[in-house]
């Protein structure tokens, strides 16, 4: 577990070197202990695959309080935590990528839904829009690269396939992922309290539930 300096009153943590199953159960601890007992002068911290960014406020110094941080979220990311909330996610594979997706990897859609509806997904974290999940692990024989430019308007409860990852778009938005189907499922409510805007947070669980296919 490394740090650096992120500008002059942040810091950027870095916990692994690769996404994988063991960076994510330690991005789940690291986030716990941070909101269990955050250290002196942390304004927020905001978590990605292997790095977590922590700010301070101005008047903290950051260099004399990191190592003892350091040596906590170590002792952190020993301990096991429970598995995350599931959340099982009705989908139809009916995305206008779908047929694109299944001939890049030379296989048929209904072996392109399989294969995506299979795993046991990780919200790994929350970004670009507001509550959008990047999930993994996605099979790696439906790695697809994202558009070679991105859609003006893609709907709400799109679900996609970008590079390594699948997500779920939770607002109309412009985007760039190869999309193969949809859900109804809202997956964010900015009329709700905040505690409740989102359905998903990291470190959670879905499970997708394949309703039909483009074909049926």
């Amino acid at each position: 577990m490394h740090w650096q300096f992120y500008g002059p009153d942040a810091v950027l943590l870095r916990f692994a070197d690769a996404l994988r199953e063991d960076a994510f159960q330690r991005s789940r601890s690291i986030a716990a202990e941070l909101e269990r007992q955050p250290p002196p002068g942390l304004i927020e911290f905001v978590p990605a695959f292997t790095t977590v960014l922590l700010e301070f406020d101005s008047d903290q110094p950051i260099a004399e309080i990191m190592p003892e941080l350091i040596e906590r979220l170590q002792r952190a990311v020993a301990q096991p935590l429970p598995p995350g909330k599931l959340h099982r996610i009705p989908i139809v594979y009916d995305g206008e990528d779908l047929d694109r997706v299944a001939k890049a990897h030379q296989l048929s859609t209904d072996e392109v839904c399989a294969l995506h509806a299979k795993p046991i997904y990780n919200v790994c974290f929350l970004g670009f829009a507001p509550g959008f999940p990047y999930l993994s692990p996605l099979d790696p024989g439906l790695h697809t690269e994202r558009l070679p430019s991105p859609r003006p308007r893609v709907l709400a409860g799109s679900v996609a396939i970008g590079g390594q990852h699948t997500g779920i778009y939770p607002v109309e938005t412009a985007a760039g992922w190869n999309i193969v189907g949809h859900t109804t499922v809202a997956l964010f409510d900015h009329t709700a309290e905040e505690s409740e805007m989102f359905l998903l947070h990291a470190g959670d669980r879905v499970q997708f539930i394949p309703e039909n296919t483009k074909d049926a």
